[in-house]
């Protein structure tokens, strides 16, 4: 069997942006339900250096879709950052997701070897394309979606590892 850059990629993003997203509709109900403000959670932090949770939500589909663009060897769509309700964060999740959908699979397959090139300057990072996902982009995914979910697990939201996994299929 034969490794598949999109088998390793697009539906690993897909799962855990779609997990994300489920966790926002419970942060949302939860602040609801205790009566706290919206904004407490989504601009609650781990630590004061950290980023907020809108934020790392913001990053985590960031890295989905700048991934899943650099494989495939197309452009990066730009997003704004303006999101400042959990409704907002989730239709940059969806929007995410519709982007990474359109994307040529084979040419994500057969990425293995492409040159990823990152950054500008001193901060630029030559890759290929395995190494660009395996190294660089899915520690940098996983850790802003961990750290979103650990902020509202923190703040109370009742979420458990399930929750971050999401389905499989």
């Amino acid at each position: 069997m034969t490794f598949s850059m999109y088998a390793a990629s697009v539906p690993v993003f897909r799962q855990i942006l779609t997990a994300l997203s489920a966790v926002l509709d419970k942060a949302e109900a939860h602040a609801a339900d205790k009566k706290i403000e919206p904004a407490a959670l989504l601009q609650a932090r781990l630590f004061p250096d950290m980023f907020p949770l809108a934020r790392q939500v913001q990053v985590a589909a960031d890295f989905a879709k700048g991934t899943c663009a650099r494989l495939a060897g197309v452009d990066v769509p730009k997003y704004d950052d303006v999101e400042s309700t959990f409704a907002e964060l989730r239709a940059r999740i969806a929007t995410t997701l519709a982007f990474i959908a359109t994307l040529d699979q084979e040419a994500i397959a057969s990425s293995a070897d492409r040159a990823i090139t990152t950054g500008s300057g001193e901060k630029t990072r030559h890759f290929t394309g395995q190494e660009y996902l395996l190294h660089y982009a899915f520690p940098h995914f996983f850790f802003h979606a961990t750290t979103a979910y650990d902020i509202l697990r923190h703040n109370g939201v009742e979420v458990g590892k399930k929750d971050f996994v999401g389905s499989y299929k």
